[in-house]
């Protein structure tokens, strides 16, 4: 009798075991989960430092004309009475290599 009761019980133990380790809401699951939980908590964090970043330009935007001025210097091309603008354009950098070439190989 008590060999009975020893066999039905390592046999539910085996089974609880069973359904542990692969079952739906088994262990494998709560790795799954584990790993989907830290993939957002680090997405989160990225996300926040750059909230922050986004706050700070706008807190500068809102408050300071310098900063109004750099960006659109930067994005509009602003320029300010009395000043001169000037472009410098480069060649290609293929042509300019191609025309020192000749200079420089020291035929007589």
């Amino acid at each position: 009798m008590l060999r009975w009761v020893a066999l039905i019980l390592i046999a539910l133990l085996v089974a609880l075991q069973f359904k542990l380790w692969s079952d739906a809401g088994g262990m494998r699951e709560v790795d799954t989960l584990r790993a989907a939980v830290k993939k957002q908590a680090d997405d989160n964090q990225r996300l926040q430092q750059r909230n922050q970043a986004l706050a700070a330009d706008v807190t500068d935007l809102k408050s300071g004309e310098q900063a109004v001025e750099a960006r659109a210097r930067a994005e509009l091309g602003l320029i300010k009475p009395g000043e001169t603008f000037y472009q410098v354009v480069e060649g290609p950098a293929s042509a300019s290599s191609a025309a020192a070439a000749p200079a420089s190989s020291g035929t007589p």
